[in-house]
């Protein structure tokens, strides 16, 4: 699989502590895509799917969350990554996509079995002008769907927005993770980055 970036415990993309995979590529081009870096299906490493399992099996504490980049792009490679990791643990799964349920659903075989191991979705494109502080997606078309009896208690929790997961790495950078509640949020980020190190300089 191409894969952009892991995080071992995400309390911000589905329920509880969860195991975060993003993978590197997109069809989509949403303006205002909150990881543009992940677009290009250039890029990313390549990682064998035995030594992702091995790592997700061992530091997954509720769940595994996919997103990207566009993961039913790589439906057969996470196909076979969620089948061996449920070989040695139940975990839940929740997966983002840019496509509807419905298109999903007409997929290729590949996405239609991607589709039938997930625990919750959230579907559809980002769209800018629909930006809205929801629970663990950005845009008002976008739709939460609880496709299994594991997370059926979502349904009856608020919607409102799980908010950031924001922690500074062993080399003093700052990573945030989680869906923005403002639109141009990443923007904001780089402008004022870029504020700092003019008065510095």
């Amino acid at each position: 699989m191409v894969v952009a970036a892991t995080h071992r415990s995400c309390h911000v993309l589905g329920p509880g502590n969860r195991y975060a995979l993003w993978v590197q590529g997109c069809p989509f081009r949403c303006p205002g895509c909150v990881s543009p870096q992940w677009l290009a299906f250039t890029g990313g490493k390549r990682l064998a799917v035995d030594d992702l399992v091995l790592d997700i099996v061992s530091f997954a504490v509720d769940g595994l969350t996919v997103s990207g980049g566009e993961p039913f792009a790589q439906a057969a490679g996470l196909v076979a990554l969620v089948r061996q990791i449920r070989q040695s643990r139940d975990l839940s799964l929740c997966c983002y996509t840019g496509y509807t349920l419905e298109a999903l659903r007409r997929g290729s075989p590949a996405q239609r079995e991607l589709l039938g191991l997930v625990d919750l979705l959230v579907d559809g494109p980002y769209v800018r002008s629909r930006h809205a502080p929801l629970r663990w997606r950005a845009s008002t078309n976008q739709r939460l769907h609880v496709l299994t009896d594991r997370h059926l208690d979502v349904l009856t929790e608020p919607d409102d927005p799980a908010g950031l997961q924001i922690e500074i790495g062993p080399d003093g950078e700052a990573q945030w993770l989680g869906v923005p509640h403002t639109p141009g949020f990443r923007e904001a980020l780089a402008a004022a980055a870029d504020l700092v190190e003019s008065r510095d300089a």
